[in-house]
């Protein structure tokens, strides 16, 4: 190798080495910046379509890391440990993984899915803040408490469908502290998400917020109703025992191991943020031997 021909080999690294660490030094800036960025502009969108944002903005706006890939068996993931956020491309800007699709040119079934990821981020927040402080902040607390009471009431043992489509045929299981957890997590997301993805269909024609009509209003709840009478309202758990789970990756909840309007009111008034006279109606449209003894 010539003298020339090492000198240029020397300058070269010393002009990339450095540029190579300064890329890498603005790389975790810019990702945070780009998730408050990204969570800047969905709480806009959903303020603007008319959806929930009560509980989306009691979350810092650095806490969600967002990710997009090619997923195969879901169309999302949450990582609590990590409070990572793994999205299908499809819900990215133009399929191209970098950025959350603005929520306008989302069809409701993705939005479906968001919320409910969603609000396995809000919850993972709520136990993040209690561990970390020793109490939850204004209105978590009360919400945990609840959520902790329900998982020993109702969740400690629950009746399944080990064949999924088979919804009549039903077994009793008792669950582990994490199973219940995780069934009870799910069933509350199942319900957030079916809240958006109806408030979406009943305003789909007047672009009305249901809110402000009445008619709309009940058209939601009688879909509620529907949606109990049929048993829609149902969560899953990942079984703890490996022999368990080489037979099914979930154990699905049966009908009367559903969410119960009890739970429904508690999540429309303290995380979805529905209104005083909202609630009346739905006190109003359910008989009172309809409400859970828990």
């Amino acid at each position: 190798m010539s003298r020339l021909t090492i000198q240029l080999f020397l300058a070269w690294c010393c002009w990339s080495v450095p540029a190579f660490c300064a890329e890498a030094a603005i790389t975790a800036p810019d990702e945070a910046g780009g998730n408050s960025r990204i969570w800047a502009r969905l709480l806009d969108d959903a303020g603007r379509a008319q959806l929930p944002t009560k509980f989306l903005k009691a979350l810092p706006p650095d806490f969600i890391h967002f990710e997009f890939d090619d997923l195969r068996t879901y169309a999302a993931e949450y990582h609590p440990d990590e409070h990572r956020m793994v999205l299908n491309r499809s819900l990215s800007f133009n399929s191209a993984g970098r950025t959350l699709k603005p929520l306008g040119k989302m069809t409701h079934k993705e939005l479906e899915v968001l919320y409910h990821e969603l609000f396995h981020a809000y919850m993972n927040y709520l136990q993040v803040v209690e561990e970390h402080s020793g109490e939850a902040g204004h209105g978590s607390g009360e919400l945990l408490r609840f959520a902790r009471k329900q998982q020993a009431c109702r969740y400690g043992e629950v009746r399944i469908t080990p064949v999924a489509l088979r919804k009549d045929d039903t077994e009793s299981r008792y669950l582990t502290k994490t199973e219940s957890w995780e069934a009870l997590n799910e069933t509350w997301a199942v319900f957030i998400g079916w809240a958006v993805w109806n408030q979406l269909e009943v305003q789909h024609k007047t672009r009305k917020s249901m809110f402000r009509e009445p008619r709309q209003a009940h058209q939601w709840l009688r879909r509620l109703k529907a949606a109990f009478e049929k048993g829609d309202l149902r969560g899953y758990y990942v079984p703890e025992d490996p022999d368990e789970r080489r037979l099914a990756q979930k154990r699905y909840l049966a009908k009367p191991s559903q969410l119960t309007l009890k739970e429904a009111g508690v999540l429309m008034k303290q995380v979805l943020g529905f209104q005083h006279d909202f609630m009346k109606l739905l006190d109003a449209s359910f008989e009172p031997s309809k409400v859970s003894a828990c």
